[in-house]
């Protein structure tokens, strides 16, 4: 067994938060385990002044981590979850997935109002797709002011860029003790949340059962199960940050429920349902998912997505 592991980390606040989180763990766990955790900047850190959906590509915030692990620099990465593209790359495997922590977003206001009782034409910053375009199938009327940076960044700007509001993961701002600044947490019927939003990704090598050994009590079953059918869902529809994709899923007496959603980039059409079934079938329930909803009508809106881009 390993007494020493580096791991790989972004270096924003909650990155750090993270890594730390699972720093701790490990060596709570595995006593006279030495750990250190190393910053790697990503193109998503890099790019601060492009919205996220036109710097392109998939894993804007974990592909130099992950050549790190790949060359050996790093022994295990702790990602956001919803970071994570569809597909892993060779070579590469998920060593654990811990408890999720809330998956929901959240609303922070200036005038700390509720999203319904937002003035007409009020400036919401987000810099997702997902979020916009569903903050506009709700409030036509809202304009949406692209906002990039970390959460302590986004929190400043809400102020001076006069925003009105801006949506956050509530597991970000509840992991850094921010909750105070929470207006409301927005209802799965008002905003579906990004596949994986509120868990953390342990990414290891697949050829590395040393390190496998260490992280998987770090492993929570159930949510590695819901996951699973949420990431099967967005792969399956080809997701990344340039597509509004949502999917929340949740095992409720012995069944896994999965909602999925695709949407225009306005906000005007969106395809949205629900699958059930065994838990054991979570991967599959989310391809089944993506399908129904292809065949509704996703898939037209994914190719013309696909084709103003190119």
């Amino acid at each position: 067994m390993k007494t020493h592991i580096a791991i790989g980390s972004r270096g924003s606040k909650l990155a750090l938060w993270q890594a730390e989180w699972v720093k701790k763990r490990l060596t709570t766990h595995h006593p006279g385990l030495h750990a250190t955790i190393t910053i790697i900047k990503t193109k998503g850190d890099k790019i601060l002044d492009v919205p996220l959906a036109k710097v392109g590509g998939k894993g804007l915030f974990v592909k130099e981590i992950e050549e790190a692990l790949l060359s050996g620099d790093i022994d295990l990465a702790v990602h956001s979850m919803k970071d994570m593209p569809g597909q892993i790359p060779a070579g590469l495997t998920i060593g654990a997935v811990p408890e999720r922590e809330t998956p929901l977003d959240v609303l922070i206001a200036s005038a700390n109002r509720p999203f319904k009782d937002l003035k007409e034409g009020a400036r919401i910053g987000t810099s997702s797709l997902r979020r916009a375009s569903q903050l506009l199938h709700a409030r036509p009327d809202v304009k949406i002011v692209p906002l990039r940076g970390n959460l302590d960044t986004r929190l400043r700007k809400l102020a001076t860029e006069n925003l009105d509001a801006i949506v956050l993961a509530a597991a970000g701002v509840k992991r850094l003790h921010l909750e105070n600044r929470i207006t409301q947490y927005l209802d799965i019927s008002i905003m579906l949340p990004a596949a994986g939003q509120g868990a953390l990704c342990v990414e290891i090598r697949s050829d590395d059962p040393d390190t496998a050994a260490l992280v998987n009590p770090l492993d929570h079953a159930p949510t590695r199960t819901v996951i699973a059918g949420e990431r099967a869902f967005l792969n399956h529809l080809g997701g990344s940050c340039q597509i509004p994709i949502a999917a929340f899923g949740e095992i409720t007496r012995n069944r896994y429920v999965l909602r999925g959603l695709v949407s225009d980039l306005a906000g005007r059409e969106v395809i949205a349902d629900t699958r059930e079934g065994d838990p054991e079938r979570s991967d599959h329930i989310g391809i089944e998912l993506a399908e129904h909803l292809m065949n509704r009508g996703a898939a037209e809106i994914l190719n013309l997505i696909q084709t103003n881009k190119d």
